[in-house]
C-alpha cells in the first residue's frame, strides 16, 4: 500500500525522458503501477488466509521475512552502501524511526482489520488518506488550501461523521489506517531516502525486536509457525515478499508517470478492497455506509479535479514556455 510524497520524489528525480521515450515509458508505468495497485488491493485475501494467527504474530513475520528479501534486493542493486550511508545520517534514522513505528501500525491494523471482518473499513481508511494527506500538508508544512480541496476534506469529514452517527461508533480503524499512512508519507518526504532504501531501514530498525517477539512466542509454545499447518508455514515468509513486491513495481510506476495518473491509480487498492468487502465477504454495508462513502467519493472527485486541472493548468504554462 505504497504514499504521495514518495510518488513525488520519484517522478522529479526521473522524469528525464525525450520525446521519442516518452510513449513505451508511459505504456510500462502504467503497467507496472497497475500491478502494483492491483496486488495491494489484493491483500485482503493474501491476510485472510493467514487466519489462525495472530496479528501481531503475522506482523513480526511480515518484518522478519522483509528484511530478509529487501537486503538480498539491495545488496543485489548495490544498494547496500545507501542503507549504509542514510543509518550513519542522523536526522534521517530519526525520521524513519518515526516513520517505522507509524507503517508498524498501519500493518497491523490493517491486518487486524481483515481478520475481524472490517475490510469496509480499510477501504474507507485508503479512500480517505489523500485527503489526509492534504490536510496534513496544511497542519504541518503550512500548505495553503484552495477552496476546492478545503470543500474535498469537508465532504470526507462528513462522511466520516455520518458514519459515527449512524452507527454510534468512531470508525476507529479507518481513522488509524488514513492518518497513520498519511503521517507515515509526510515522514519519508522529510527523510527524502529512496523507498527501498527507506524501507529496508524500516524493516531493520523493527527487526530484532520483531525476531525476538517471534522467539518468545515459540519458547512459549505460543507460535503457529512450524507447528503443523502447512498453510501457515508457507504463508508467512511469503507475507516478506507480499511486503516487497508492490513496492518495487510502484517505484518502477512512479518514475514513468505523471503524478495525476498515479493519484488516479492509486484509487485501485481501496476500491478493491470495497468490492472484497461487500461481495465477497459479505461484510454489512447498510445505507449509512452508502451515504458515508457517497460524500467521501465525492470529496475525492473534487481533489482529483481540482489536482488534474492544475497538472493541466501547468502543463500549458510549460508548453507556452518552450514555443516562446
Amino acid at each position: 500500500m505504497v504514499v504521495a510524497e514518495i510518488k513525488a520524489l520519484a517522478f522529479i528525480n526521473n522524469n528525464q525522458a525525450t520525446p521519442s521515450q516518452n510513449q513505451d515509458s508511459t505504456r510500462t508505468g502504467v503497467i507496472f503501477g497497475l500491478a502494483a495497485y492491483l496486488t495491494w488491493g489484493s491483500f485482503p485475501v493474501f491476510f485472510k488466509a493467514l487466519e489462525g494467527a495472530a496479528p501481531l504474530e503475522i506482523v513480526c513475520h511480515r518484518i522478519v521475512w522483509s528484511v530478509v528479501f529487501l537486503l538480498v534486493l539491495v545488496t543485489s542493486r548495490h544498494q547496500l552502501g545507501q542503507v549504509m550511508m542514510a543509518m550513519r545520517n542522523r536526522q534521517n534514522l530519526l525520521t524513519l524511526c518515526g516513520s517505522t513505528l507509524l507503517i508498524a501500525t498501519n500493518w497491523l491494523v490493517f491486518i487486524y482489520a481483515v481478520q475481524h471482518g472490517e475490510v469496509l473499513q480499510s477501504s474507507l481508511g485508503y479512500f480517505i488518506t489523500p485527503l489526509i494527506s492534504v490536510l496534513l500538508g496544511y497542519i504541518f508544512l503550512r500548505e495553503r488550501l484552495n477552496r476546492w480541496q478545503q470543500l474535498s476534506t469537508l465532504l470526507a469529514l462528513l462522511g466520516v461523521l455520518n458514519l459515527t452517527f449512524h452507527h454510534s461508533q468512531l470508525p476507529w480503524i479507518a481513522l488509524v489506517l488514513a492518518t497513520s499512512f498519511g503521517l507515515y508519507g509526510l515522514l519519508r518526504k522529510i527523510a527524502q531516502v529512496e523507498a527501498m532504501v527507506g524501507l529496508t531501514i524500516e524493516t531493520l530498525l523493527l527487526g530484532p525486536i520483531a525476531l525476538g517477539y517471534l522467539v518468545y512466542l515459540s519458547m512459549q509454545q505460543e507460535s503457529v509457525f512450524l507447528m503443523g499447518s502447512l498453510r501457515l508455514d508457507l504463508l508467512l515468509p511469503l507475507s516478506g515478499v507480499v511486503t516487497a513486491i508492490p513496492l518495487i513495481l510502484f517505484v518502477v510506476a512512479a518514475r514513468r508517470l505523471q503524478l495525476t495518473t498515479i493519484g488516479f491509480l492509486q484509487y485501485i487498492t481501496p476500491s478493491l478492497h470495497f468490492i472484497l468487502a461487500v461481495w465477497l465477504y459479505n461484510e454489512p454495508f447498510s445505507l449509512g455506509h452508502l451515504i458515508s462513502f457517497l460524500l467521501i467519493w465525492a470529496g475525492l472527485g473534487v481533489y482529483s479535479s481540482d489536482a488534474l486541472w492544475k497538472n493541466r493548468a501547468a502543463w500549458r504554462k510549460r508548453r507556452s514556455g518552450q514555443i516562446d
